[in-house]
């Protein structure tokens, strides 16, 4: 049984169907439709792309695979004793703007189910964390005017309450933040934003990254206010800041950072400290309970980004199912794309180790003026870590480099600057089968060529036999180049 029908949900229960046709599964769900790919929310608010298509699901998927799929419920209670879990319709709480839940105990007076489990998995994820700041919550949820921006329903609410001309504030110089941030510029609006942190994105990039960024966001229209937190929320007017000065608002997104929903599992006595802790195996403390993507905590574990968590829902399948029950989590590289349009950002590996770092070689190139920064850290004569901002030739050069772990181009200034290439990588010809193409789901391009040759010929139908371009969409030109690549050469080759 798995509780949550978010991305790890979601990819779980796909996981465990592509190896096992006949294992019984049952997906609860708080929102009330299919799961959908919370990368693409920025998108959406940006009004590039609709709600439907960011969907990982039709409507006819949980039939279709045999899944017992439960929309619009929430598991109030487990039972660790008798393997069960206590469902119940889910309440008004279960949404990130909405009124905070008291508990199993607000359910007294709705219907209950006791649903058996031999296994159980928790993918509950996270939950948006609100700044203590006077006015931003009421009654137990957020203020008129405050929105946070974490689901479909919020981006909903942020589209109906935004308007050209308007000022809004978004609380959070973070990735989800600057998403934010950058979506209702393109809307139109005057967006400032709030962060208590001298630089922007500071779990990713260096102060002169952050820097960098801020200076080109800006010429997008965006104001910044660093070092700022916010002291009390005035509806209809804007915010105080802890300086005593006013930042006019009339709408205030919030996207501070999230915390992991572990209520469930402490009702149920596991242990939980930031995140319900699991080990290798992704079991919790109860070895028939397991824990997978933003609620979890694993050593090896970046939270709020997806790709982890779909590693963890491969690797939960194989043990599920007994296809590999050898089968084991050691964390995952993590490369951070910032899906703003305009401005081409990624960041990977240790990012924050000094020019002068004496077990490092560091090299740092800055264009602030055109928006370009490339920094480069490298340890034995491989990519240790890396921020690209402006060059996406060498973003994708750096990437397959961290990737697959081999030497850096001797000419390191080239590579900075997007103009040196691996031998191996000239061309979609010359990159081996096993060169990750799309990294949010592992997929290589030997993948990709078996997929094509199977008839996979378009965008969408590779998209649906591998689920490339189905994560962050930042390889799309990758695998369109792949595409084009293998339509020229029939017969190809990987």
């Amino acid at each position: 049984m798995i509780v949550g029908y978010g991305m790890a949900g979601a990819r779980l229960a796909d996981e465990v169907r592509r190896r096992d046709q006949d294992i019984s599964i049952t997906v609860v769900g708080a929102e009330p439709h299919a799961a959908y790919n919370r990368v693409l929310l920025s998108t959406v608010v940006a009004g590039t792309m609709t709600p439907e298509s960011t969907r990982l699901h039709d409507d006819g998927w949980a039939e279709a695979h045999g899944i017992d799929l439960r929309l619009g419920c929430e598991v109030v209670g487990i039972d660790r004793t008798a393997r069960t879990v206590l469902v119940a319709p889910a309440s008004s709480g279960s949404t990130s703007s909405g009124p905070a839940s008291s508990g199993p105990t607000s359910f007294g007076a709705l219907p209950h189910e006791a649903i058996h489990y031999d296994a159980l998995v928790l993918a509950t994820g996270s939950v948006p964390w609100v700044p203590p700041a006077e006015g931003l919550t009421e009654d137990g949820g957020l203020a008129a005017g405050v929105v946070a921006f974490r689901t479909l329903d919020d981006c909903a609410r942020i589209e109906a309450g935004a308007r050209k001309g308007m000022p809004v504030v978004v609380l959070g110089g973070g990735l989800l933040g600057i998403e934010a941030a950058r979506g209702l510029a393109g809307r139109g609006c005057l967006v400032t934003v709030v962060h208590p942190v001298g630089h922007l994105m500071e779990r990713q990039l260096d102060p002169g990254a952050g820097s960098v960024l801020a200076r080109t966001l800006g010429q997008l229209g965006i104001e910044f206010r660093l070092n700022a937190l916010a002291a009390k929320y005035l509806p209809g007017d804007g915010l105080v800041l802890d300086d005593g000065s006013h930042v006019p608002a009339e709408l205030v997104v919030v996207s501070a950072g999230v915390r992991a929903e572990t209520s469930l599992a402490v009702g149920a006595g596991l242990a939980v400290d930031r995140g319900v802790v699991v080990d290798d195996a992704l079991r919790t403390s109860d070895p028939r309970i397991h824990a997978i993507g933003d609620c979890a905590q694993h050593p090896g574990t970046v939270s709020g980004l997806v790709q982890p968590a779909w590693d963890q829902a491969a690797v939960l399948a194989d043990r599920l199912t007994g296809a590999d029950p050898a089968a084991r989590y050691r964390g995952t590289s993590v490369v951070t794309r910032l899906k703003a349009r305009d401005v081409d950002l990624a960041a990977l590996g240790d990012v924050h180790t000094d020019v002068d770092c004496p077990d490092s070689e560091v090299l740092c190139f800055q264009e602030p003026s055109r928006g370009r920064y490339a920094k480069l850290v490298l340890r034995d004569d491989r990519v240790a870590g890396a921020i690209v901002i402006g060059a996406p030739d060498a973003a994708a050069t750096i990437t397959q480099l961290y990737d697959r772990g081999i030497p850096a181009p001797t000419d390191r200034l080239a590579l900075l600057l997007g103009r040196a290439l691996p031998a191996e990588a000239a061309s979609p010809a010359d990159l081996p089968s096993s060169a990750v193409i799309c990294r949010c789901n592992t997929v290589s391009k030997g993948q990709i060529v078996s997929a094509w040759r199977a008839g996979a010929e378009s965008l969408p139908q590779l998209a649906e036999a591998t689920r490339a371009t189905t994560g962050c969409g930042g390889c799309k030109d990758a695998v369109c180049g792949l595409l084009d690549w293998l339509g020229a050469s029939q017969p190809a080759s990987a």
